[in-house]
């Protein structure tokens, strides 16, 4: 069976389910084909279930691709201001919740709810359980998924990243693309845990649980957030944060106390200079947990009670090197770094430069969102952007 569309959205995930919301206002015949068994399955799972749908501070910094400046034109022209007035045009209550971090107070539910109404009100047809199989352009695209043949002038690829495999992710998007000739900047997984080395497991893993607000970093890349030790590594939003940045081998630099002078009161003239009491100063000079602070002065004593050496150690505690041994991989990654190239894609359309009528938005692109609702706004301002030209 044949069927011909206008625009043919492969992947009913937030970039895709935006796309063909625009082009169905514009009056465009749109079919979604979409892999599994409901739309916005990543969606649902978003914000510990409840949707972290924008960022109100939503800037290009905020993104991380081989072309910084390839974001700046779909995040002008779709603002999160745009996304908040859809929001409340369907009456979803929501919050800020730190950092500019917009919450629905309910379920992520609401805002795939908002999507299908949205979809029905523009006449876009949504199919689910769709294998898709191969795609051919011959003139017009032909996408072949089972006994079904779709056919169209348009084709707008939503299909996401490498991350969260159990859910159905694959590489689909960039097969697509290197077999329309267009060139991939190598899939990393970002928004990730990482994992100790074996000095490091041994030493803390027993902390799983504890979590403290430090600085992490790495070069030039910084981010003042929490860390949480979990039984395997390192996770928390700074961590998540500074994973997309991290190459393997690579140190981060931690800051166990920013802006704060752990020793102090042992270089009062009068103070003792012992362990006991760069422990209790480490305890109330530093915001770590107890049991993390006792047990990172435990492997990193000073070398001694000179002020020379103490320091020596503040400068440590402020710069202590961690060395990863890796990330926790595609399973536990919120997003996919890398993917097609920004160079092979039109900043205003989306639309590929060598095959004309072939769209990429959303994850598959190489942008990638810091963490804390920009992820979203890119899938929003890049689904928008396709959508008003296809």
């Amino acid at each position: 069976m044949r069927k011909d569309f206008d625009v043919i959205i492969l992947g009913a995930g937030a970039a895709g389910l935006m796309c063909a919301i625009e082009a169905g206002k514009r009056g465009r015949k749109v079919v979604v084909l979409e892999r599994a068994e409901r739309i916005g399955k990543k969606i649902l799972i978003s914000g510990g279930g409840r949707c972290n749908f924008t960022n109100l501070h939503c800037r290009p910094d905020n993104f991380l691709s081989s072309n910084p400046h390839f974001a700046k034109s779909a995040l002008a022209r779709y603002t999160p201001a745009d996304f908040i007035a859809l929001v409340e045009k369907h009456g979803i209550a929501y919050h800020e919740k730190t950092l500019g971090q917009l919450f629905c107070d309910g379920s992520a539910l609401a805002i795939v709810s908002l999507l299908q109404h949205e979809c029905d009100g523009a006449g876009v047809c949504i199919l689910t359980d769709v294998d898709l199989q191969s795609v051919q352009h011959e003139g017009s695209f032909i996408v072949h998924a089972g006994e079904q043949t779709f056919r169209s002038q348009a084709l707008v690829i939503a299909t996401g990243g490498l991350s969260i495999p159990k859910m159905g992710a694959t590489s689909f998007g960039y097969d697509l693309a290197r077999q329309f000739g267009l060139e991939i900047v190598e899939p990393w997984p970002a928004l990730v845990p990482l994992t100790f080395n074996a000095v490091d497991r041994e030493r803390y893993c027993d902390l799983s649980g504890v979590s403290a607000e430090v600085i992490v970093s790495v070069g030039r890349q910084q981010f003042r957030e929490k860390i949480l030790v979990t039984h395997r590594g390192l996770s928390g939003p700074a961590i998540l944060q500074i994973s997309s940045y991290w190459k393997n081998g690579e140190p981060i630099t931690v800051d166990l106390a920013p802006g704060r002078k752990i020793t102090a009161p042992l270089l009062d003239g009068k103070a003792r200079r012992d362990l006991p009491a760069l422990k209790a100063a480490f305890r109330t000079g530093c915001a770590l947990p107890q049991r993390l602070a006792d047990r990172w002065l435990e492997h990193h004593p000073p070398q001694g009670w000179s002020n020379q050496a103490l320091a020596d150690w503040e400068r440590l505690a402020h710069d202590w090197q961690f060395h990863p041994e890796g990330t926790e991989g595609y399973a536990k990654a919120e997003v996919t770094a890398g993917g097609v190239d920004t160079n092979e894609l039109s900043a205003r359309t989306m639309e590929s430069r060598k095959v004309p009528g072939l769209y990429f938005i959303g994850e598959v692109v190489d942008v990638t969102g810091h963490l804390g609702g920009f992820n979203f706004q890119w899938a929003w301002a890049s689904g928008h952007c396709a959508g008003q030209t296809v």
